[in-house]
């Protein structure tokens, strides 16, 4: 069979669904032609390849390309002096509410060009690009005003052409209420259903919709009436639900098909139960429970019990997760959540890719799928997560492309 590419000698955790654990395979070869893969599998099982290039991977793991489903990359500033004031005793909610927080960086984005938003986001991009993502969900949300969440989306869409990843983009005009409305909610709400949602998917600026579920954030009602704009606009939905306390998000995102409902920590059986009827993947951020030092977990036992897909991401933010490693993020998920190294290891490829509906895509090495690899120095899987500030990067594979 003539094929372009070919990385043999290698061992392949492939996340394929029909085999136990990682779905690893020893003496494995991946083949691929344009940006498909037309083989991932046993050497002794493959058929007689004709490549155009070969190239010997000496025995190193090949994973799926890292997919980091839950971020907001594109912003301006920093919140490190909100840093110093919660080492200093104030909570996550009397910044927010004293005018920090999320209002804090919607100052500096709105004070921002495009291109500077672009020229911003690319150190941070080039850093998850150098530990193996492959593709990346980039929220708005830091704009709060049409002009300025279209801004943020038209920035995101823009990385793609300035490096080789795949970036989904989310519309998170429901974060957090500007001071313009501050006195009045329900007419933001308003301008999200009535010109913010339909402009952005008519520019398709945004693939999916999601907003901030929280008694600092926005009330299950309003919520409601975001996502019926979405669904009239076909656009999915996600939603930050059940990270300060329990307004029974999940079980309101699961209602409409939610992608994921994302942090958790405050989740209760029953938005559990939802969840797994629904299909709707937990995306748990263990950056942002380590930076603003929470102390009740995901109730990951019984995520695990009902069989709902458990996904993992950076939460990549100015002010509750700034951080930009996705191995860092795993060995995190692991020791804070208790998550197996399987599982962390699924939660940012496989498990990532089902959060933003790309499974049929990306996220496992299989024939037919996107050819977005990680090659990894490294003995066995358990190293990706075991280890603190080192990078085991070899090779990153993007379409078929190193």
């Amino acid at each position: 069979m003539q094929v372009e590419r070919l990385w043999s000698n290698a061992r392949l955790a492939t996340l394929r669904a029909d085999l136990p654990g990682l779905g690893t395979i020893e003496d494995g070869i991946v083949a691929c032609s344009g940006d498909r893969i037309l083989y991932a599998g046993s050497r002794a099982d493959a058929p007689a390849f004709d490549a155009e290039s070969e190239w010997d991977i000496e025995g190193r793991w090949i994973t799926p390309g890292l997919v980091d489903c839950h971020t907001h990359l594109v912003y301006a500033g920093n919140r490190a002096r909100e840093f110093e004031l919660r080492l200093a005793g104030a909570s996550y909610e009397e910044i927010a509410r004293a005018g920090g927080g999320i209002v804090s960086t919607m100052t500096a984005t709105r004070a921002a060009t495009r291109d500077e938003l672009i020229e911003a986001a690319l150190p941070r991009l080039d850093t998850m690009l150098g530990e193996g993502v492959t593709t990346i969900e980039i929220k708005s949300g830091y704009g709060l005003s049409e002009i300025d969440e279209i801004k943020m989306l038209s920035a995101a869409r823009a990385l793609p052409g300035l490096r080789p990843v795949r970036v989904a983009a989310t519309f998170l005009g429901a974060h957090a209420l500007p001071g313009e409305f501050k006195d009045d909610p329900e007419a933001y709400i308003d301008l999200i259903c009535d010109r913010m949602i339909p402009g952005i998917a008519a520019e398709g600026l945004a693939d999916a919709v999601d907003a901030f579920c929280e008694g600092i954030g926005f009330t299950p009602a309003q919520v409601r009436r975001v996502f019926e704009a979405a669904k009239t606009h076909g656009l999915r939905v996600k939603l930050h639900a059940e990270q300060l306390s329990n307004l029974h998000g999940a079980a309101l995102a699961a209602e409409y098909g939610a992608l994921s409902a994302d942090h958790l920590e405050h989740l209760d059986a029953a938005g559990v139960a939802a969840m797994a009827a629904s299909g709707t993947v937990a995306v748990l951020l263990p950056g942002a429970f380590y930076f603003t030092r929470e102390e009740l977990r995901p109730p990951v036992a019984l995520l695990r019990k009902a069989g709902v897909p458990i996904a993992i991401a950076t939460d990549s933010n100015p002010g509750t997760s700034p951080l930009t490693s996705p191995l860092l993020t795993m060995n995190m998920a692991a020791t804070l959540f208790r998550l197996t190294v399987d599982e962390c290891i699924a939660g940012m490829t496989r498990e990532g890719a089902r959060a933003l509906g790309l499974l049929d895509e990306i996220g496992t090495l299989e024939a037919g799928k996107r050819c977005d690899l990680a090659i990894w120095d490294v003995e066995e899987p358990a190293e990706l997560v075991y280890h603190m500030g080192f990078n085991p990067l070899h090779a990153r594979i993007w379409g078929g492309q190193a």
